[in-house]
């Protein structure tokens, strides 16, 4: 009974407007032809540039549209015939003779016979109710044609009424929405709701990828019900989330103006459109209204072989701080997603030793089928002997871009055989989980091998009693970021091993805080103030930075600020230290401790007087529109005078979106015998140790053992060469955004960013038991390249843009323990120096037969090297070490 009401009620309304007679969309007369000027031109430059400086070119022609047939009882469901002529192709702007491109060519020389006389062929168009329902031409036509004729014919569709709706044009199937005023129809089209084939992809973290903004206007002159003009616009610009001067623009626009009407052909007699189109032509098919795909054909490219020649010694790895290193590496990951999987393997055959693990880490991070089918083929991870270059596949992995299922599995694979490494099947199933936590970013949390690999980490922690496993499977999951795991890492805190403690603990943190509950904050209390255990001082630090981090209450404020005087000594200091560090920062939980420290039992000389020289500390490292980066220092100190554990992060946000760029920890235990002094409280019986761990890019790395066992550091420390220990290395694809634009004038623009890393972070401990000195470092070493592409490729004539920057930088952290005396003397360090960032733009225009034109542009400025502030303190003792020193 509903379904009738609804029908009727339809009907009604269809038969009410056919009375009035009001026209859905524009009516054609019969025995007319309308004779209109059609131009449609695309240019593309950077974001801000203007019309003038901007590479393109602009397609004007005669174009004669006349009624082939109309259905008898619908005025509004009619065939329409388009056919151009005098076609004309020139620069988009005025240009000297030396830099138009077009100067002396006809649209002949340049589109060639056989695709002129494709545009000049008539075309046909089913407009009902001023919407395209289907679109008539030849499929033996090259695709860029028939797109053209697309684009033309989308000016036709136009709705005389305001409203929203949802039209198919070339551009896809989008919403649009209609203003109707006297005479003028304005069409906006939300192009962020378009449902096209061609699908690209994007980088997974917002700090580091790319923004888009566009609109799509057309503006209509009606006479009579009928269209006089159309004046269409569409901009789509693209920037650099974290330096949006890095951006590029491409603008389309048409404009269809009638000139004059005269006396035309009659219509067809025909029941059907299928009818009369057969009749006319029967080789015209309906291919659509929305473009085809266009594969772009490179003339006289080099092979992967020749690319891979070409730029195989910026690869070397004297050149990774350089430049040139990562341009290099993007210019071939290009390459090498057009390649086959045999290309790619003559490639990683032929490269020299030294270069082999930078082509590993392109071949990663092309991830293509054929890339990764290649580097499974390559790799043989029974053999002990290829660890590095085993590592290095399995890192650019884990800082994939864009990362797929087919990934996952593979890796899921190669854990079930056979490995020659346990680095490398602790690396394996760390990656996994980086990987899991990026598949469920985007919605596949419930893919079968996601499923699988979710199973395998989750259970893995209580499926061995082995210590390295346990660590294993709990990094795997700190890098999943399930909030299934909050349970486990809940559990795991309380742990009587240290090691898992902290792994859970610091995994904790990176949870956001509405999801830390009761139950997770009772036990990380716990923890703090050893109601049912003693533990080990980084255990309690790591406990106290959730407590502080997680919307803590007045009452786990007070009870934290009261426990401190009576810590160990360093702990007290480290304490102090960060509640005012939280304070000066304006950190979240800063009002809070305002509130409590109003009670002067919390307040007071004797609990902020505590000395030492454990640490905490946060400061800015640069700030700007784009986006701020913060760094922060944890050090905390044994009451020996040994450093426990040291913390550096680096920390990326824009736009409400936070990136963890670095994280940097140095840890050591069981050290005071070497200086005859006592551990502290729980710390009686640790093994002596020392390692790094490494998180980058949110993706936590496998930990780096420094030594393990008195024996072990004893050689060490007669062996110790002062060379800094390599914890990552290697080149890594930041940015990576690929996109398919499909313009409304049936124009394609194909946009791709990259952004390439190489770094090198290294760390080292010494120990001088002559000079009773300690220092630890952490080294920084990088060169980022960010490009950014726009191309127009319509086989005939290439126009593109490209805006690039590029630096070179490093980042050192220094720590010096004197500790002849008490107290002992503490300096940290933390240095940039002088580095330089290039910005380039390039615009180029080239046409089919070889002709070519490019102009670019470059500046480049020096960014001052300077020593990062710390406290007060810090440069007091500083100067007292270095006159000891001296």
């Amino acid at each position: 009974m509903l379904i009738l009401v609804v029908f009727l009620l339809c009907t009604a309304s269809s038969v009410s407007a056919s009375a009035k007679g009001g026209a859905a969309g524009p009516r054609l007369n019969n025995n007319q032809l309308y004779k209109f000027i059609y131009t449609t031109e695309v240019l593309v430059d950077r974001a801000s540039g203007s019309k003038e400086g901007s590479a393109g070119y602009k397609i004007s022609s005669h174009v004669d549209v006349n009624l082939v047939w109309r259905d008898p009882s619908s005025k509004d469901d009619q065939l329409i015939q388009l056919a151009i002529s005098n076609v004309k192709l020139e620069p988009v702007s005025h240009q000297p003779e030396k830099k138009d491109v077009l100067h002396g060519s006809t649209a002949e020389s340049v589109l060639g016979k056989t695709k002129l006389a494709a545009l000049t062929k008539p075309f046909f168009l089913h407009l009902k109710n001023g919407k395209a329902k289907a679109f008539y031409s030849y499929w033996a036509e090259p695709a860029t044609i028939k797109n053209l004729k697309r684009g033309l014919a989308s000016l036709l569709q136009v709705q005389l009424n305001t409203g929203k709706v949802i039209e198919n044009d070339v551009s896809g199937r989008c919403t649009v929405e209609y203003r109707a005023v006297k005479g003028q129809v304005t069409r906006t089209k939300i192009l962020e709701t378009c449902k096209t084939e061609e699908t690209g992809f994007t980088t997974h973290t917002q700090v580091l990828g790319v923004s888009r903004k566009s609109s799509s206007v057309t503006v209509f002159t009606l006479k009579g019900g009928f269209i006089q003009s159309a004046v269409a616009e569409e901009t789509h610009s693209l920037a650099v989330n974290a330096r949006r001067s890095a951006a590029v623009k491409v603008v389309s626009r048409q404009t269809l103006t009638l000139v004059s009407t005269e006396a035309g052909s009659f219509e067809a007699a025909g029941k059907d459109v299928a009818g009369v189109v057969k009749s006319i032509d029967a080789k015209l098919a309906a291919v659509g209204v929305a473009a085809e795909k266009v594969k772009s054909q490179c003339k006289g490219c080099p092979s992967l072989f020749e690319h891979w020649q070409a730029h195989q010694k910026q690869l070397e790895p004297a050149n990774l701080s350089k430049a040139m290193a990562p341009r290099s590496f993007l210019a071939i990951i290009q390459s090498i997603r057009k390649a086959s999987k045999d290309e790619i393997l003559k490639v990683l055959k032929s490269a020299s030793k030294t270069s082999l693990p930078q082509v590993v880490d392109a071949v990663t991070s092309s991830q293509t089928a054929a890339s990764l089918h290649a580097m499974l083929d390559f790799l043989n991870f029974t053999d002990a002997k290829g660890l590095v270059l085993q590592e290095r596949f399995l890192y650019a992995c884990g800082f994939a871009s864009h990362p797929n299922e087919k990934m996952l599995q593979a890796l899921l694979d190669i854990s079930k055989g056979k490995i020659g490494s346990t680095d490398i099947k602790e690396s394996l199933v760390i990656i996994m989980g980086a990987l899991v936590y990026k598949l469920c970013q985007k919605g596949g949390c419930n893919l079968p091998t996601v499923v699988q690999v979710k199973k395998l980490i989750l259970e893995g922690p209580d499926s061995t009693r082995v210590e390295s496993e346990v660590q294993m499977y709990l990094l795997a999951l700190k890098n999943s970021m399930l909030p299934e795991a909050i349970p486990i890492f809940t559990k795991y805190a309380e742990s009587e091993v240290g090691a898992y403690s902290t792994i859970a603990l610091t995994a904790l943190q990176r949870y956001n805080a509405n999801l830390i509950t009761d139950e997770v904050k009772q036990t990380v209390n716990r923890v703090y103030h050893q109601n049912q255990r003693i533990y080990e001082k980084n255990v309690r630090a790591a406990a106290a930075d959730i407590i502080l981090s997680s919307n803590p209450s007045y009452i786990e404020v007070k009870n934290l600020l009261l426990s401190i005087g009576n810590l160990p000594h360093e702990m007290n200091k480290y304490m102090v230290s960060k509640i005012q560090d939280i304070l000066r920062f304006e950190m979240p939980a800063s009002k809070i401790i305002q509130r409590a420290l109003k009670d002067m039992n919390t307040h007071n000389y004797d609990r902020f007087a505590k000395t030492g020289s454990s640490s905490a500390f946060s400061g800015f490292m640069a700030q700007s529109a784009d986006v701020t980066s913060t760094y922060s220092l944890d050090i905390l100190y044994s009451g020996s005078g040994i450093l426990r554990r040291s913390n550096m992060n680096i920390y990326g946000a824009s736009n409400g979106a936070v990136l963890h760029g670095l994280q940097v920890a140095i840890e050591a235990q069981g050290l005071e015998s070497l200086i005859a002094a006592t551990p502290d409280e729980g710390e009686e019986d640790l093994e002596s140790f020392a390692g790094m761990s490494a998180l980058l890019f949110d993706v936590q790395l496998r930990p780096v053992t420094f030594f393990k066992g008195y024996s072990d550091l004893m050689s060490k420390m007669f062996s110790m060469t002062g060379e800094p220990m390599n914890v990552v290395k290697g080149l890594i694809l930041l940015t990576d955004h690929s996109e398919v634009i499909q313009l409304q004038s049936g124009l394609k623009a194909s946009a791709e960013f990259q952004g390439g890393l190489a770094i090198d972070i290294s760390g080292g401990m010494e120990i001088s038991l002559w000079y009773r000195e300690s220092k630890t470092s952490i080294n920084n070493r990088g060169a980022l390249v960010v490009t950014g592409n726009v191309t127009v490729d319509m086989d005939f004539m290439r126009v593109g843009v490209e805006v690039s920057f590029e630096t070179e930088a490093s980042l050192d952290f220094i720590t010096t323990v004197q500790f002849s005396e008490y107290p002992f003397l503490v300096c940290m360090q933390m240095d940039k120096t002088t580095f330089p960032i290039s910005e380039y733009l390039s615009k180029y225009e080239s046409l089919s037969s070889g002709k070519s034109i490019m102009s670019r542009k470059s500046r480049k400025q020096l960014i001052p090297g300077s020593e990062f502030p710390l406290h007060q303190e810090n440069s007091n003792m500083c100067k007292k070490v270095f006159d000891s020193s001296w």
